[in-house]
């Protein structure tokens, strides 16, 4: 079942609204990618314009960004250790951005969004 991100047929208070026109392409939406941990995998899907956007579905390497020494270093993705969008993906190893992963190089936040840029990049914290 596809997901609509247009107007709702239905006010607030339960009436039915009077549609000014049909549903359109552009406002289909998609499952959410949740990306994990494992062998990397990804997908690429169409986006607007006829585009190709890669999404990440599974990854076990991040880009980390290291402050101290303003360098970014590929680095082993060990856990996910907190996710503000949902309590239950740390459990399920569920990665997407504002992530707080554990890395071989110690704890990072994910800044990139897995499930839209195609790519996991953190910033050591």
């Amino acid at each position: 079942m596809t997901i609509f991100q247009g107007k709702s047929s239905k006010k607030f208070t339960g009436g039915k609204r009077r549609a000014a026109r049909l549903k359109k392409r552009y406002e289909l939406g998609r499952e959410p990618t949740h990306t994990r941990i494992g062998e990397p995998a990804r997908k690429q899907i169409r986006g607007m314009g006829g585009n190709n956007r890669t999404i990440v579905l599974r990854d076990n390497v991040a880009n980390v960004y290291v402050p101290a020494d303003k360098k970014t270093v590929p680095s082993k993705i060990i856990t996910v250790k907190e996710n503000p969008a949902n309590p239950h993906y740390v459990q399920r190893n569920i990665m997407n951005k504002g992530t707080v992963i554990q890395t071989e190089l110690g704890l990072a936040k994910i800044t990139s969004r897995p499930g839209q840029d195609g790519a996991i990049h953190a910033v050591l914290i």
